[in-house]
């Protein structure tokens, strides 16, 4: 890995391939981290698919950080599958190596600037417990939690959490 600055980050849209990138990425660190099974990268790859296949400009975004062609981050504004004047927050997640450099609250940014611009008025996201860096930058940028409740999921306990961000 090279040295990094932020300002030499970009974030671009979906291109080939991201789909694989993005499922391998959330794979790989929660099968590492939060030991969950492989159900969990299925329902990743194909919500990613879903997503891209019914992607609709006007109310979805996806964003990739880049550092001289390498993958760094992810996020996803999905409109078109919320609650009529909401959006979700979903596939959010720096690469292990470049957490801490500001990637993370990078991508939140271009992600709230996009929400605005469409006039969405609440971003949900849907979490769990214990991704403590991530919970940071969601609540500077206004998130605040509004449920939590235990879970069986992906082969795991989890406590799973419900953040939102008014935007009106």
């Amino acid at each position: 890995m090279s040295s990094m600055l932020l300002r030499d980050v970009t974030l671009r849209a979906y291109k080939s391939g991201d789909i694989g990138r993005i499922t391998l990425s959330h794979a790989a660190y929660y099968q590492l981290n939060w030991k969950f099974d492989a159900s969990f990268e299925a329902e990743r790859a194909k919500e990613l698919a879903d997503f891209i296949s019914a992607f609709d400009k006007k109310s979805d975004s996806l964003w990739v950080a880049e550092h001289e062609g390498d993958f760094t981050g992810s996020i996803a504004i999905d409109g078109k599958h919320s609650e009529s004047s909401d959006a979700r927050l979903r596939w959010f997640i720096v690469e292990p190596e470049w957490q801490g450099k500001g990637i993370g609250q990078k991508l939140i940014e271009q992600a709230l600037i996009f929400c605005r611009e469409r006039g969405y008025k609440k971003i949900v996201l849907w979490t769990f417990a214990g991704l403590d860096p991530a919970r940071i930058i969601y609540e500077r940028a206004g998130f605040r939690l509004v449920e939590a409740a235990p879970q069986k999921k992906w082969g795991t306990n989890i406590t799973e959490q419900k953040f939102e961000l008014n935007l009106v």
